[in-house]
């Protein structure tokens, strides 16, 4: 009996302890985001770079990457505009990521991601290298003053497209802003309204308008995204091995991680931790 109760004790301890670590773990990290925006909820834009089917597919992988990541992290999602790819993927996504910490935690991931494959849609079974862009932005909130003129603004709507009910297609709903002087361009099809996809769409472009003034990022954002020039090799973050051995490499921190299942399941603290860590 007593025996028992030495056992019990012992894993309550170790069980302590663990959630302790943890504890400390977290307050690390919120002590590393000590960024002006680090708090703020994010805004995800992702690209596939050059290559058609195999790029827009490994886009597809990313976004589901950092979905899966919010959901284990109990953030909030909301996939304000995503375009389907023509055979399979994605051409582009843009997601809100809503909870504390989240632009803070998820700006380790701005850039280009690699993928090495055998390819699901070759039928000689080559090795393919697929590339994404990944683009990060903190989500404003309505007290900073963000100054956008009218002339400024083009809007146009349009019908929306995939998924998302008997309404799509019947009614333009979906609305697509340009900014005029930057060259910025928004759209949003996820809300039935067109009056609630303009104002998600208004938040998004004051988001890159601020993330330009404060950061600089025009050049970075043209180089990634501008013809997808950027999104190639050499420029990448992190690179995902599928094919000849299995494993995820980010080339910042050198940190590896060989279940790359998991990774691409979501499990990607690691790799943003050490990425906080030699900020």
């Amino acid at each position: 009996m007593e025996e028992e109760s030495g056992e019990l004790f012992l894993n309550e301890l170790q069980k302590s302890i663990k959630e302790l670590k943890e504890d400390l773990d977290t307050l690390e990290i919120q002590y590393l985001l000590s960024g002006e925006m680090d708090k703020n909820n994010a805004i995800i834009t992702i690209h596939p770079g050059a290559g058609g089917t195999e790029s827009q597919d490994w886009a597809q992988m990313l976004m589901r990457m950092y979905l899966r990541w919010a959901e284990r992290h109990k953030f909030t999602t909301q996939i304000v505009d995503l375009q389907i790819g023509d055979e399979a993927g994605i051409k582009s996504a843009t997601i809100t990521v809503t909870g504390p910490y989240a632009y803070g935690y998820l700006k380790a991931e701005a850039g280009v991601h690699r993928l090495v494959r055998i390819s699901p849609f070759d039928a000689n079974k080559r090795r393919h290298t697929s590339f994404a862009a990944v683009l990060l932005y903190p989500e404003i909130e309505d007290n900073i003053d963000i100054d956008i003129k009218e002339d400024d603004i083009k809007t146009d709507t349009f019908r929306a497209s995939g998924a998302g009910g008997q309404h799509v297609n019947k009614t333009s709903s979906a609305v697509r802003i340009t900014h005029i002087p930057t060259g910025i361009i928004v759209s949003c099809q996820n809300e039935r309204s067109q009056h609630k996809n303009r104002s998600i769409a208004m938040k998004i472009v004051k988001s890159r308008l601020y993330d330009l003034r404060f950061k600089e990022q025009e050049k970075k954002i043209e180089d990634i995204v501008g013809g997808k020039k950027g999104i190639a090799w050499g420029n990448q973050i992190r690179s995902y091995i599928l094919q000849p051995y299995r494993i995820v490499k980010d080339h910042r921190t050198g940190i590896e991680i060989g279940n790359v299942d998991a990774v691409l399941d979501g499990n990607i603290d690691e790799f943003i931790t050490e990425f906080l860590k030699k900020k």
